[in-house]
């Protein structure tokens, strides 16, 4: 009962009550999370989830893992892939399409340049193109949009990146530091490590019981950022980028599990696709349509 250990728990009941999270380790399954007993904050890492992931340098200041999970329903076999950033040694951007001409709607991971290390989607969005706040190369692109569980995820001149919960992004525009931001919804994590109520109570808001393909950016204590993504691993993974998996309950567990403090997601289902070069090898876990910005990760010239 580790997770217990770690976290103030709260007798709530989603999904029935019965839904659990097992994590794979040496071929074994380990339940690490309960749906009627779930934590409404996460103090530390767990180690039984943290644990199992096996990270591997890609370049300086970038590594990553995989899990294998087993939830409920269509997600009794997922795969998160994981990778952590030390925003100290990369250079973070957001991506638009190149053209203006045409649907907005137009970025992929294929988009990326060969410079770029990581690549995937940002934010959340809509026919239009982006929803919320967009600062690209110190330039704000497009307004905040409001909503008490829409933060924003931002790069400082100095290469910081951090999670700014809604109600403080007034002051960041008139600060006078942002270099990148982009917003997203719903909040997984706040504060330190708090599970938000509308995610801890069906009613508030937002959809406890939907399962999706899920993609997330949290920040670490420490300072890294960490990026979550989700893929369905039954049939062999050969139908990978179907739109199954956790609910977004789960997804704030399965991020404070890996020691996040705050966290966001991004927008998910046929829309989550990330691009991972490691030397001599691509790894593309790819969407099944184009989205209107994106975020990519290069390492730092020397």
């Amino acid at each position: 009962m580790r997770a217990l250990a770690l976290a103030t728990v709260a007798g709530i009941a989603l999904a029935g009550g019965a839904a659990t999270l097992a994590v794979e380790r040496g071929g074994t399954w380990h339940e690490w999370w309960w749906a009627d007993r779930a934590p409404t904050q996460w103090k530390a890492a767990l180690p039984a989830v943290a644990g199992a992931v096996e990270w591997r340098p890609v370049e300086p200041g970038i590594e990553w893992g995989t899990l294998r999970l087993s939830g409920g329903g269509e997600a009794w076999r997922l795969r998160a892939i994981v990778v952590r950033l030390d925003p100290a040694q990369v250079r973070v951007r957001l991506a638009a399409p190149a053209g203006r001409k045409g649907p907005p709607n137009r970025w992929t991971i294929d988009s990326a340049g060969g410079e770029v290390a990581l690549a995937l989607n940002a934010g959340q969005f809509g026919s239009g193109g982006p929803w919320g706040w967009v600062v690209r190369e110190g330039i704000e692109r497009q307004a905040p949009g409001s909503g008490p569980l829409a933060p924003a995820v931002v790069v400082d001149h100095d290469g910081r990146m951090r999670i700014v919960p809604a109600e403080s992004i007034a002051v960041e525009r008139a600060g006078g530091r942002v270099a990148e931001a982009f917003q997203s919804y719903p909040t997984l994590l706040d504060g330190d490590g708090e599970v938000p109520l509308p995610l801890r109570q069906d009613g508030l808001g937002v959809d406890v019981r939907h399962r999706d393909a899920r993609l997330a950016v949290g920040e670490l204590r420490g300072g890294g950022i960490l990026i979550v993504m989700t893929r369905f691993e039954g049939l062999g993974g050969v139908l990978d980028n179907l739109p199954f998996g956790l609910t977004t309950p789960e997804m704030a567990a399965l991020l404070g599990a890996l020691g996040a403090r705050r966290a966001v997601l991004l927008d998910g289902g046929i829309s989550s696709q990330m691009l991972l070069r490691e030397p001599g090898e691509t790894h593309a876990w790819r969407g099944m349509r184009y989205v209107p910005l994106g975020l990519t990760v290069s390492v730092k010239e020397r």
